[in-house]
C-alpha cells in the first residue's frame, strides 16, 4: 500500500488528485491537504470582477468531491517537512496546521510515501506598500477579492453616470509580477463594461506594466504568421490597445501605491506618480514558507528551496548570462534532486530563471516579470507527476514521465463578457512555452503560434468555464476533457 499526500488543491494538486485516485485501487491512500475549504476556477475571477459572474459561478466546495472520491482531504496548511522522518522513525511525514473552524491551529503529522507540493504562491501584496484589499488597490487573484473588485468598479461606474471623470489603473503593483496575461485580460473587461454601461468617454483607461514591451506576457514575448506576413505580439497588443483607447505604461515598477496615487519607477531611472479612482494591481508571488528539517532535526530548507521559497526540482539553476540560458535548463521530471519521492508542480517550483530578458534600472531595481506557471502548464505537470507515482507504486525503477515547458505548448484566452452572445476575446497559442532559438528561428513554432480576435475565441473562453469545472468536479468521464 502507498500513501500520496498533495500539498495544495489548485489546478495541479487538484488534477494529480483526480488522476491518481483514477488509476490507483482503494489499497493506497490519497491525501489532499489545502488550506481553503472550496475549488476556485482562477481564470474566471476575471469575470467576477467586473459584476459579470458571482462569487459562487467560480468556486465550488471539495469535501463532496472527495468524499465521492475516496480521497481523504484536510482543510489545512502544509507547515513543515521531514523527508527523512525524525528520529528513530524513518517515515516521511509532513506536518499541517488545520485552518477549518472546529480545528482551528491544530497540527497533525502526515506519513507519506509520495509527496507533491502543489501549494501554489503566496500573493505578496507586502512587497509594495499599500498594495492590495488591505491597502490602496483591489485584486482578482482570489473569488473574494474578485468579488469586491466588482463592488469597487460599480461604484467607479455609477459616479461616472453621475457626470464625474474616472481614472482607472489596471496592471501590475510590482517589477517582478507574472500573470500579465490576467491584467491585459481585466483591463479589456473593464474596458467592454464602461462602454456597456455607456460611461467610456468620462474614463481614462490606463494599463501599467512590468513588460518591457506590451504582448511580452512573461514569456519573451510571441511572433505570428498573419497571412503572408509575420507580426509579433507587441504589434498586435498594440493594435488592440489603440483600438480601446487604452493607454499603455511599460517598463515599469510601482514603488508604492497610495490612497488615490501609484507612484511608480521606469527602467530609465526615472519615478512618477498616477493618480487614480479605481486601481487593480496584481501581487508578486513567493513561495508559501514551507519548512525542511533531516532525520537529525537540523532545518535544511535551503537546501530544497530557493530563496523565493519555491521548490528546486530537475532544472539546471547555475547562474549564466541570459545569452547561455537553455531550453534543456528547465525542469522536465518536477522531482526534487535530493529526495526522487517528494516533487513540486505549478507554481510551486522554481523556474531556473526569466523567460523574458531581465532588465535592471542603474540602482538594480529588476523591472522583468517572472515566468507564469499557470493554467494549462500547471495541468500537465499535475498529471504528470501522478502518473509518475503511478507508475512507481508498480514499478520503483519506472522512468519518470515528462512535461516540459521547454516542449509543451499553452493557450490563453483573453475575453469579454461572460455570455454567449455579447463579448469577444483574444486568443493567443503558443508551442513551446519556452522559446527554443536552436530549433525556430523566431523561437517558436509558427505553424502552432497564433493570435486572433474575435467572438469566435469568446465562445471558447465560455465553454472553458464549464468544461473544466466540470473536469474538476469530476463528473461522469472528466478525464476525456485535456488539461
Amino acid at each position: 500500500m502507498a500513501r500520496i499526500v498533495i500539498l495544495g488543491a489548485g489546478v495541479s494538486g487538484h488534477t494529480a488528485a483526480l488522476h491518481l485516485r483514477r488509476k490507483l485501487g482503494r489499497e493506497h491512500d490519497v491525501v489532499v491537504v489545502a488550506p481553503n475549504s472550496k475549488w476556485n476556477w482562477i481564470p474566471s475571477n476575471i469575470w467576477v470582477g467586473v459584476g459579470a459572474m458571482d462569487k459562487s459561478d467560480v468556486v465550488f466546495p471539495l469535501a463532496p468531491v472527495y468524499d465521492k472520491l475516496g480521497i481523504e482531504f484536510h482543510q489545512a496548511l502544509g507547515k513543515t517537512i521531514r523527508p527523512e522522518g525524525s528520529g528513530s522513525d524513518p517515515t516521511p511525514t509532513v506536518e499541517i496546521e488545520y485552518t477549518d473552524a472546529a480545528r482551528r491551529g491544530e497540527v497533525a503529522s502526515l506519513p507519506y510515501d509520495f509527496l507533491i507540493n502543489a501549494t501554489g504562491p503566496k500573493l505578496n501584496f507586502a512587497a509594495t506598500p499599500g498594495l492590495g484589499p488591505d491597502g490602496n488597490s483591489v485584486s482578482v487573484c482570489t473569488a473574494d477579492h474578485a468579488t469586491e473588485a466588482a463592488a469597487s468598479l460599480s461604484a467607479t461606474i455609477d459616479k461616472m453616470r453621475n457626470g464625474e471623470h474616472q481614472t482607472l489603473v489596471v496592471g501590475m503593483g510590482h517589477g517582478t509580477c507574472t500573470c500579465e496575461g490576467a491584467a491585459f485580460e481585466y483591463v479589456f473587461n473593464v474596458d467592454h463594461e464602461l462602454r456597456q454601461a455607456g460611461v467610456r468617454d468620462r474614463a481614462t483607461l490606463y494599463y501599467l506594466t512590468n513588460e518591457n514591451e506590451l504582448g511580452d506576457f512573461g514569456v519573451g514575448g510571441m511572433t505570428f504568421e498573419v497571412g503572408d506576413r509575420q507580426m509579433t505580439s507587441e504589434e498586435w497588443m498594440e493594435s488592440l490597445f489603440r483600438e480601446r483607447g487604452i493607454e499603455a505604461i511599460a517598463q515599469a515598477h510601482v514603488e508604492e501605491v497610495l490612497p488615490g496615487q501609484v507612484r511608480y519607477q521606469q527602467l530609465d531611472g526615472s519615478v512618477s506618480t498616477l493618480d487614480f479612482d479605481f486601481a487593480m494591481l496584481l501581487p508578486p508571488f513567493t513561495g508559501v514558507g514551507l519548512q525542511v528539517f533531516d532525520r537529525a532535526g537540523d532545518e535544511i530548507t535551503d537546501r530544497l528551496f530557493a530563496p523565493n521559497k519555491f521548490m528546486r526540482v530537475d532544472a539546471d539553476y547555475a547562474a549564466k548570462p541570459f545569452e547561455e540560458w537553455k531550453p534543456e535548463d528547465w525542469p522536465e521530471t518536477y522531482e526534487s534532486p535530493l529526495y526522487p519521492n517528494l516533487f513540486a508542480v505549478g507554481i510551486a517550483f522554481a523556474p531556473p530563471h526569466p523567460i523574458s530578458r531581465p532588465r535592471r534600472t542603474e540602482d538594480g531595481t529588476l523591472i522583468a516579470p517572472s515566468p507564469p506557471r499557470t493554467g494549462m502548464p500547471s495541468g500537465m505537470m499535475g498529471k504528470a507527476v501522478a502518473m509518475t507515482i503511478v507508475d512507481r507504486i508498480k514499478d520503483a525503477s519506472a522512468p519518470a514521465r515528462r512535461a516540459s515547458m521547454a516542449s509543451m505548448g499553452a493557450a490563453c484566452v483573453a475575453s469579454t463578457g461572460s455570455g454567449l452572445r455579447h463579448g469577444s476575446a483574444a486568443a493567443m497559442t503558443m508551442q513551446p512555452i519556452v522559446p527554443d532559438y536552436e530549433k525556430y528561428p523566431t523561437g517558436r513554432d509558427l505553424s502552432t503560434t497564433t493570435g486572433e480576435m474575435g467572438l469566435a475565441a469568446h465562445w471558447m473562453k465560455y465553454m472553458l468555464h464549464h468544461l473544466f469545472l466540470y473536469k474538476a468536479k469530476a463528473k461522469p468521464g472528466w478525464f476525456f476533457i485535456p488539461e
